[in-house]
């Protein structure tokens, strides 16, 4: 029993202290651990320090690239080849004097200086046509052959009055009076006027001991002028009075046109001023020839006349035409085709310019005076290559890139 006793104690004494010991060598290595931690903070501090360093280094990088590719980015090259197959073009700007249009709406008509009517000069009555709308007659050539009572009166009085001129020449002034003589002479040019006044022709007149009864009072109107019938408004066997038009003749080398102006717009047109005749795309040149001062009373507009040059026969009467005056600058300016004007995304009017050799990039401008296929820019140097063919090309291959080439 004591044995036992004796036994338990000692364990108990062991478990005892067993437990006392833990809690000190606990304590002992939690500050151990305290101390290590304490120690090694400094040198965790300075790792941390170095890799922020590194790793702002490597965020400089792409910032870095990124403003040297915005400051390539305001422009972009083209290879020779691409250049070549746009058909870009790259011209020097020079200040010089350009001139500027004014628009206004005109009318192709027949010169009337060289336009011819055909007529008959007494009451007749049409037998037959030789010449048609469209026709291009040539001076002499028959155009219509009429009849009429007072021509084959006429006529008549020319084969008698001739008779007679013809028998006192030949009996002389040693057979009949000088009165009878001036008298016979007299009837006779007095006839033959009036048959060249009906528009009979010398070679016409010569030939009227020629015709016989069925062709008496019969005769043709010839053509005084080279041109193209322009009107022929009658028909075969229609009476037409003295005076009526039958035909119109016109010289269509070289016309007319009638330029309306508003009353209001002040231009100082000169005679003989430069315009140019706008048809179909084409143009013509042209000058001011006549300029009336009077309002029309029907458009309520002041006319211009100005003479057009036609010898390809591509212009005619009645053709509604764009009348464009030209006005020199007063002074030199710097100027581009329309065509090498762009807008930009933001609305801005630019131009690409040529730095370096195919190297464009764009500029903006401002739009001045405009001077036909011409427009002024203001914000662009003297000497500046800029591209004034193929700018849309340029800043389609700038947008692909998928950058505002104003680096906005």
């Amino acid at each position: 029993m004591n044995n036992f006793l004796h036994i338990t104690g000692a364990t108990l004494v062991i478990t005892l202290g067993v437990f006392l010991i833990t809690p000190i060598s606990a304590s002992s290595k939690n500050n151990t651990y305290h101390d290590e931690h304490s120690h090694e903070q400094p040198t965790t501090t300075i790792v941390q320090d170095n890799e922020h360093e590194h790793a702002t280094e490597r965020l400089n990088i792409p910032q870095k690239l990124s403003m040297e590719e915005d400051e390539h980015e305001e422009g972009i090259t083209l290879s020779a080849e691409k250049i070549k197959l746009a058909g870009i073009r790259v011209e020097e700007l020079v200040p010089k004097k350009h001139v500027k249009n004014i628009y206004a709406p005109g009318e192709i008509q027949a010169n009337g200086y060289k336009s011819y009517i055909v007529s008959p000069r007494t009451d007749s009555v049409v037998i037959s046509r030789h010449a048609s709308l469209g026709d291009h007659v040539k001076v002499g050539q028959e155009l219509v052959t009429l009849f009429s009572e007072t021509m084959a009166q006429a006529q008549a009085d020319f084969i008698i009055a001739s008779s007679n001129w013809r028998r006192a020449k030949k009996l002389g002034s040693d057979n009949v009076s000088e009165r009878t003589l001036v008298e016979a002479e007299s009837i006779y040019r007095g006839v033959y006027g009036k048959l060249l006044a009906f528009g009979l022709t010398q070679q016409a007149i010569e030939k009227i001991y020629q015709q016989d009864n069925s062709t008496f009072g019969q005769y043709a109107l010839i053509a005084e002028r080279e041109g193209v019938v322009l009107q022929d408004d009658f028909m075969q066997g229609q009476r037409i009075e003295s005076g009526e038009t039958i035909m119109l003749l016109a010289d269509e080398k070289e016309l007319w046109v009638k330029a309306n102006i508003p009353p209001n717009k002040e231009l100082n047109i000169r005679l003989g001023s430069a315009a140019l005749v706008e048809v179909s795309g084409y143009k013509y040149p042209a000058n001011v020839i006549q300029e009336a001062h009077t309002i029309d009373p029907i458009t309520r507009t002041r006319v211009v006349r100005l003479s057009v040059n036609n010898t390809e026969h591509k212009l005619h009467s009645g053709m509604f035409v764009k009348v464009y005056f030209q006005f020199e600058s007063n002074s030199e300016v710097i100027a581009v085709p329309e065509e090498a004007l762009i807008r930009s995304s933001d609305g801005d009017w630019t131009v690409f310019i040529e730095d370096h050799p195919n190297e464009f990039k764009a500029v903006e401008v401002t739009r001045g005076r405009s001077f036909g296929e011409y427009r002024e820019v203001l914000g662009i140097e003297p000497g500046t290559k800029v591209v004034t063919r193929g700018a849309f090309f340029v800043a389609s291959e700038i947008a692909k890139g998928g950058f505002d080439p104003h680096n906005h």
